[in-house]
């Protein structure tokens, strides 16, 4: 399991490597659900600790660094930077608002399914970035409340984001540690997720039918908006979208390409980055690509890496086999049990906390139930309890999946804050449904 090359023991001060461990790595969890520390600055204080400690030597903590995660996660970064300039997504919801004659209930309907294939192409935090400021200009012509609007978009945002690879962080975590591919995610979460989206949507119009009303002469001026203005670069609009479709197909053939998401997406934001700079002098093409790369997430990216680290030295001291030990105890090694067990707590869990270190703890502890089930192949339905309970989990509260945080930041600077139990009374309740549903479908899938 762990060779006495990657553990010095003792370690410092001949502490339990074992202990030193899991106190870090609560430790470090608290700080960052306290939200009093940046939780990129408490990862990698907690993963350098890890290293000075003696529990990983600075070649085991490297090791445990997943970069595919890391190059899909800054690749499609970068791609959606430069296509945002361009006035896109600006289009497209203006676009749709007239599409449903600006009444309220239908844009509500509409965006809501936008968010949702956006999140899927592209990723969700990225998506409520791009739609949330659009939805507050519109909701604000229309003068309604933007709440159930945004409410929707963050459910829809982590749906779309459930079925795909790319979609949402955990999903991208579980496919780089477990091999599995753009259309693995495709053909095994997709299905389930439109009639989802499609029961919550109705739920939230019936919760908030009443209110999604607006007079007419604010409909008129949104209908008086003409959206082909928001196309700021149409030069760049049409590289974007070749770069966005040649990655996207790259990642439905990558299996027979024989390449990883990671070199997918980090070679279409170089070839993006090359088209948008190449007739420009030196001195533009330098201050074009240090404005791309600035508007990279690095707070995330740097989260990713001490959290790796903080996980690695939990692997390599054995207390994530003991927990996977326990976990297959309480199931019995019954596999469809365990899937199910999962699930759920990976759902509540997400809730609780954001999804992305939980994933993180989880990828390996299934890892090594691998014996128990036959081979890594038996996992697969583990995988998918886990994509699925992470990922819809996080919708059962404002600090369940980064996207809904970034929604919450925008409607706090409008003037429009989401109240933390407000959300969760509504959210709680309807996530729950959204993981039955899940639970119905792995048993007719897998376990039927």
């Amino acid at each position: 399991m762990h060779g006495q090359h990657d553990v010095i023991s003792p370690v410092i001060f001949g502490w339990d490597p074992i202990w030193i461990s899991v106190v870090l790595f609560i430790a470090t969890y608290l700080v960052i659900i306290s939200e009093r520390l940046n939780r990129a600055v408490a990862a990698l204080l907690g993963a350098g600790l890890m290293i000075v400690s003696g529990v990983l030597t600075q070649e085991a903590a490297i090791r445990g660094i997943d970069f595919n995660t890391l190059g899909l996660l800054t690749g499609m970064m970068v791609i959606v930077a430069i296509t945002r300039r361009c006035g896109l997504f600006q289009y497209v919801a203006m676009w749709s608002a007239k599409r449903v004659r600006a009444h309220p209930g239908g844009l509500l309907v509409m965006l809501s399914a936008i968010t949702a294939l956006f999140s899927a192409l592209l990723d969700n935090v990225t998506t409520v970035l791009l739609i949330g400021p659009v939805t507050l200009l519109i909701t604000a012509e229309l003068e309604v409340n933007p709440y159930p609007f945004l409410f929707a978009e963050i459910f829809a945002s982590n749906l779309g984001g459930t079925a795909t690879l790319i979609g949402d962080p955990p999903n991208i975590m579980i496919g780089s540690a477990a091999g599995l591919t753009f259309n693995d995610f495709l053909l095994n979460l997709a299905p389930i997720i439109p009639p989802i989206l499609l029961i919550t949507l109705i739920i939230i119009y019936a919760i908030w039918r009443t209110s999604l009303r607006a007079e007419e002469g604010a409909r008129q001026r949104i209908m008086a908006f003409d959206e082909r203005k928001a196309i700021t670069d149409v030069r760049l609009l049409k590289q974007a979208l070749s770069v966005l479709s040649l990655v996207l197909l790259s990642f439905l053939f990558a299996h027979p390409l024989h390449l990883e998401p990671a070199t997918i997406a980090m070679f279409g934001a170089a070839a993006l980055l090359l088209l948008d700079i190449y007739s420009h002098g030196a001195q533009h093409q330098s201050e074009t690509v240090q404005r791309t790369l600035s508007e990279v997430e690095w707070v995330t990216i740097f989260f990713f890496v001490g959290l790796f680290i903080l996980v690695q030295g939990l692997e390599r001291t054995g207390v994530l086999e003991v927990l996977a030990r326990a976990v297959l105890s309480l199931t019995e090694g019954d596999r469809s049990t365990t899937a199910f067990a999962i699930l759920w707590i990976s759902a509540i869990a997400s809730a609780v906390v954001d999804n992305i270190p939980f994933v993180a703890t989880m990828i390996p502890i299934i890892e090594s139930m691998a014996s128990t089930f036959g081979g890594d192949a038996h996992l697969n339905p583990l995988w998918w309890s886990l994509a699925l309970g992470a990922c819809l989990g996080g919708n059962g509260s404002i600090i369940g999946a980064s996207a809904n945080v970034i929604a919450a930041g925008l409607a706090e600077r409008a003037g429009h804050p989401i109240p933390f139990m407000g959300f969760l009374r509504i959210a709680f309740p309807l996530m729950l449904l959204s993981i039955l549903l899940a639970n119905i479908y792995l048993y007719l899938r897998y376990f039927g």
